[in-house]
């Protein structure tokens, strides 16, 4: 779908699911404003049956091919109108040439969504560009004896029968690749105000323990960039392994490989909550620019050592130009290649870079960068040149042959 023809400003999402069978039945309410009148109105959408397509109420007519829903019809202009998809299937995640399965995916007794990033078309249809932020609203029913979380703030729950609807609303626009639902044999229980903690009963005391220092995590990382850009945070820990923790606007997943008891996977907790800030809240303009998203969450990660107690981040940043001067140098993180966008080396070199920055600027400054830049950005899209503009406001100087050195050219500067 083109931005300049189409926009989704709004999705509800009414969904029902049974983990035993992993059918998904799913009633789609998009809300959209056209700036074209006759243009086809083109949604991403996977290989779940399109049982019926209306407008406005009224049967459109419709098309649904390789992974394209085609809606035709003469739409108004500048006002927004609706459009209602009614689908079913056995949801597949979508298969990547470089990232694997992503998107809804079975659990051995439940539900995983991760579509980080290109996922989201296996559940519902919507532009799945990273920049198209949208509201939700959704409501999943599933069999009683399970706990659904998704994004947003939990609206209501009510059982009929064997069953129950969980219903979530997220006022604040996401990206659909950040929406989530998750579902499984979950204890749902508060870790702080405004933090939820879901995991098995059998998994649940680790994880409390390994999520203890979360509210902690909390204050130090609104202290640094600024309040915290949701209503609330869940976290949900799978009895199922993870290659690694998945991020989703205003919730984390976690494997059950991520939780030991000890506290030894607490660096990933601080990434994935740092991303709240640093792609939910401040999202990207474009793929890109994912350094923006993945350099500050490693950052951050190096922050709270320093914050609670283990490394500096100064300590932190030696180990890290070590490990990346033995790696081969050939990635530019400013702009990299498809199949390099989730690559260790833009992590560990984005991470690097904002701390070169740090060092050159002075703390002060230099969060007071970081909390600018969540404000000015908060519930948008940016780019990397918006990133460089504020940091040459805060620093009073160009920062052009900074910024080219660490993002653009392939040599550890």
């Amino acid at each position: 779908m083109a931005l300049k023809q189409f926009r989704v400003s709004h999705y509800d999402l009414d969904l029902r699911t049974k983990p035993a069978t992993g059918r998904l039945s799913g009633h789609a309410r998009l809300r959209v404003v056209a700036s074209a009148v006759d243009a086809p109105l083109d949604l991403d959408f996977g290989s779940l049956r399109v049982e019926r397509v209306l407008v406005d109420g009224r049967p459109a007519r419709w098309t649904h091919r390789g992974g394209k829903l085609r809606v035709r019809g003469r739409f108004l202009v500048d006002t927004p109108f609706s459009v209602e998809v009614r689908y079913a299937g056995r949801p597949e995640p979508i298969h990547t040439r470089y990232w694997g399965d992503v998107g809804w995916d079975e659990l051995t007794d439940g539900v995983i969504v991760a579509s980080q990033p290109v996922g989201a078309p296996s559940w519902f249809p919507c532009t799945d560009l990273v920049g198209a932020k949208a509201t939700f609203r959704i409501a999943v029913t599933a069999p009683t004896q399970y706990t659904v979380v998704a994004n947003g703030v939990l609206a209501s729950r009510a059982s009929s029968g064997s069953t129950t609807t969980w219903t979530y609303v997220s006022d604040e626009p996401m990206a659909p690749y950040l929406a989530t639902v998750q579902i499984g044999r979950y204890e749902r229980v508060l870790v702080s105000s405004g933090q939820i903690l879901a995991a098995s009963r059998g998994r649940l005391a680790a994880a409390q323990h390994d999520f203890g220092r979360q509210p902690g995590m909390m204050r130090v990382f609104t202290e640094l960039f600024g309040p915290y850009p949701f209503n609330e945070y869940a976290v949900v820990v799978t009895d199922d392994e993870l290659e690694v923790p998945v991020e989703a606007q205003g919730l984390s997943i976690f494997g059950a490989n991520h939780v030991d008891g000890k506290r030894g996977f607490e660096r990933l907790v601080a990434h994935e909550l740092a991303h709240q800030w640093f792609g939910n809240s401040v999202g990207l303009a474009d793929w890109r620019h994912i350094w923006l998203n993945e350099g500050f969450a490693a950052y951050s990660e190096w922050l709270w050592s320093e914050r609670s107690g283990g490394p500096s981040a100064t300590t932190l940043a030696d180990r890290s130009r070590a490990m990346l001067g033995g790696l081969p140098q050939n990635l530019r993180i400013g702009d990299p290649p498809t199949r390099d966008m989730f690559d260790d080396r833009l992590y560990q070199r984005g991470a690097l870079t904002l701390h070169t920055l740090r060092t050159q600027l002075g703390d002060v400054s230099f969060f007071a960068l970081l909390r600018d830049w969540t404000a000015t950005h908060r519930h948008r899209t940016a780019t990397t040149d918006d990133f460089v503009a504020l940091a040459e406001r805060h620093a009073g100087r160009s920062l052009g042959g900074f910024f080219d050195a660490w993002l653009f050219q392939p040599a550890l500067p």
